[in-house]
């Protein structure tokens, strides 16, 4: 056992609140700091509340830092490689790792149960502050939405974790056993459906950036499309539909910039407030090149004929980027493309070849500006994704695609000017097209990563394979090692063995 180990659960207990601090222990009546029985008094202090548990979502365990936890998860997919071993990421895509392995999981579950220890204070002591009763209530279920996402974030890597549903409490909470994954959907599911009612459709320009009820229905859906539930998730995309507050925004690159923060596509988003937080995106991307994109997912853009790029005459191997998928275009920046103010050089993109330009400002070609912190929001929920998930929910209860099907998918290929899908696709066809289809529209968002193992693919498309190089590279290849997937185990990370040295009730992962 490690003697420095801290707990999840006194993480959140002893920093649940942000804004709270100690004061002298002989000051018995602080009053330039408060206490957790002094603090629950306004609804500014309400709001300074839910304004900590978004928070959590900036911490370097979670969305923070130049190699935010988020951007691992299509290092763990076909799409992408890590050149170094940040929370022990090469590790986890080679399959070397084992119960003692301590890495993204530990990050995911401390940033996790720091923002779920917020979100309880506020559902617990928000109530019974004398304020506007439709504030009041928009605040808790902001914060039961924001509960949910992290014990969605945690379901989807361990598959079931202790419930704390209530103020943080060591005797109460230090030895929690595990709930099952579906005892953590229901919940989940709960504070979804208690929050839709009282969030906003839409808010104020300086409210902007708050959970809204779109949020919870995409989440709903999302949560519902993993665990197969088809029907509910029709049903969810349905509703948020109703809403008719969001498109697709028309610039697809343009989504994830600094200038459209906010736009019609963006469902929910994670903020930044520079210079007092903000990331390292593009120093990630653009400087360190330390999460690239690899050959094998360039070839699988279409070419804008809508055929591969094995099919289409189109192609030309010694000009491949010409009359691809725009899409392409917008999410890669490759050796000879325009970047940052001048043409990029095999010396720059010394990983792979490529880089992400998503989430990034300094990586477009109308600027050399120096890489620092910058503040492009993660977006976390986006309307292409609804469409999208309605799409694949809706053909695996049909024996045939419909127009609706049809439709959903068509609109987002549109969007990009690329040609509609054939109009006489089987339902394991339409499948296929569909996978094919989120892979290129969120590639290097983290969704492929939810989608393969939703799909139970992931073996398939892991294991025995290598990571290679650009074909433009001067030693084009395969580079980073050959890559494992364990289908009787990788499906989910060890539980960190700190937290089970500390709680003997947390069982293992099968596996490990």
């Amino acid at each position: 056992m490690k003697i420095n180990s801290v707990s999840s659960y006194q993480i959140i207990t002893f920093i649940c609140i942000c804004f709270i601090s100690c004061s002298d222990f002989l000051d018995m009546n602080p009053t330039d700091t408060y206490t957790d029985d002094s603090f629950w008094k306004t609804s500014s202090q309400a709001v300074d509340a839910i304004n900590a548990c978004y928070r959590a979502l900036n911490e370097t365990d979670l969305f923070g830092s130049d190699q935010a936890p988020i951007f691992h998860y299509e290092n763990l997919t076909p799409n992408s490689y890590h050149k170094d071993n940040n929370r022990e990421i090469a590790i986890y895509a080679l399959g070397a790792h084992t119960s003692t392995t301590l890495g993204m999981n530990v990050s995911t579950w401390r940033g996790c149960y720091r923002g779920i220890g917020r979100c309880n204070n506020v559902i617990d002591k928000v109530p019974a502050i004398e304020m506007d009763g439709n504030l009041k209530n928009r605040i808790i279920g902001e914060a039961k939405f924001l509960r949910a996402y992290y014990y969605w974030t945690l379901n989807a890597m361990f598959g079931g974790v202790p419930l704390v549903l209530t103020s943080p409490n060591m005797e109460e909470h230090g030895n929690l056993p595990r709930s099952t994954h579906e005892e953590v959907v229901a919940q989940i599911i709960k504070d979804l459906d208690e929050a839709v009612p009282v969030l906003e459709t839409k808010y104020a320009a300086a409210e902007d950036g708050r959970v809204t009820k779109g949020a919870a229905l995409t989440l709903k859906a999302r949560v519902l499309l993993q665990n197969h539930d088809y029907a509910g998730t029709v049903k969810a995309c349905e509703d948020v539909f109703a809403l008719n507050r969001y498109e697709l925004f028309s610039d697809y690159n343009g989504i994830f910039r600094q200038a459209n923060i906010g736009n019609s596509e963006v469902i929910f988003d994670v903020r930044w407030l520079y210079p007092t937080y903000s990331h390292g995106y593009d120093i990630f991307h653009g400087q360190y090149q330390t999460q690239t994109p690899v050959q094998g997912l360039i070839d699988a853009y279409q070419m804008i004929d809508g055929k591969s790029i094995s099919e289409s005459p189109l192609y030309d191997p010694d000009k491949p980027f010409e009359n691809r998928d725009p899409r392409l275009d917008g999410t890669v920046a490759w050796i000879g493309k325009p970047w940052r103010g001048r043409i990029a050089l095999a010396t720059e993109f010394f990983t792979t070849g490529y880089t992400f330009i998503k989430f990034t400002e300094y990586s477009v070609a109308t600027t050399g500006a120096a890489l620092t912190g910058s503040i492009n929001p993660y977006v976390v929920l986006r309307y292409a994704d609804v469409l999208m998930m309605y799409a694949g929910a809706l053909n695996e209860q049909l024996s045939a695609p419909s127009e609706a099907v049809y439709k959903a998918v068509n609109d987002v290929r549109d969007r990009v000017n690329m040609p509609p899908l054939p109009t006489d696709l089987s339902q394991s066809q339409m499948r296929d097209a569909i996978r094919l289809e989120r892979r290129i529209e969120f590639a290097g968002e983290g969704y492929y990563f939810h989608d393969i193992r939703r799909w139970g693919i992931a073996q398939d498309v892991m294991n025995d394979a290598y990571v290679y190089k650009s074909n433009l590279a001067p030693d084009a290849g395969p580079v980073g090692g050959q890559r494992k997937f364990r289908a009787d185990r990788d499906y989910l990370f060890p539980i960190p063995y700190t937290e089970i040295d500390l709680n003997p009730k947390l069982v293992q992962n099968p596996g490990y």
